[in-house]
């Protein structure tokens, strides 16, 4: 179980501590690779309700497709988070001081009424990017399929972290906002730098930035969590 440091980080010139967590293998969420490979909500979520027996031609391939991709990639991930967390603080404006530089409006809103938060990055590994590649070439629709896996896989992952975020917050008397990352709103790409030098992510977690400021591994998440007392 993780443990949340709610205290005011800035004081004394002390410097963050990172907590670096390695996770189990998280439940494969059927309804969620359909709907990361590009099927409708409606008819994934049918998918990850019926057997191959119980399906027509054309969904039977489907379900047959996604159980070949997770065959395909058994052992190709890592399920890595680091994170640091501290008591928030704001400025002059109104805005959240925080380890990253910032003037977002969207953001300012989504960690109202928070006294403290954690900002997190996850990823899990750069074994899927390598299938996704080698499909894309050989087999488009099996690329498709692997995106959706890929993606599917790290958000599993960071619903296991919030929850743990969540549960390990209302020992002390928190509730958790919704997850916000660089990229949303008016949050700008740009502070993935701040944000993954700030974990030390790259040393760490084998996180690094492209030019276009694009996380590789390419299942790779970064975001900010608040924290409101109840």
């Amino acid at each position: 179980m993780i443990q949340l440091n709610l205290q005011d980080i800035y004081t004394n010139g002390k410097t963050p501590v990172v907590t670096y967590t390695e996770y189990e293998e998280p439940r494969v969420n059927m309804a969620e690779m359909f709907r990361y490979s590009g099927i409708p909500m409606d008819k994934a979520k049918k998918l990850s309700e019926i057997t191959e027996a119980e399906a027509d031609d054309a969904d039977r391939q489907l379900l047959q497709k996604a159980e070949k991709v997770i065959t395909l990639a058994k052992g190709s991930f890592v399920y890595k988070t680091g994170f640091l967390s501290g008591r928030l603080m704001w400025d002059g404006e109104g805005y959240p001081v925080l380890p990253v530089e910032q003037k977002s409006e969207n953001l300012k809103k989504n960690l109202r009424n928070c006294e403290a938060y954690v900002m997190f990055a996850a990823t899990v590994g750069s074994g899927i990017d390598r299938l996704i590649r080698r499909y894309e070439l050989s087999d488009p629709s099996m690329g498709v399929m692997f995106q959706g896996y890929g993606a599917e896989r790290v958000e599993s992952l960071c619903n296991n972290f919030c929850e743990d975020v969540r549960t390990e917050a209302e020992k002390s008397g928190y509730t958790t906002h919704p997850r916000f990352s660089p990229g949303f709103g008016d949050l700008p790409i740009t502070v993935q730098k701040e944000f993954l030098d700030c974990l030390d992510a790259g040393r760490r977690m084998g996180i690094t930035l492209g030019a276009s400021y694009l996380m590789s591994p390419s299942k790779s998440v970064t975001a900010i969590i608040g924290l409101e007392k109840i």
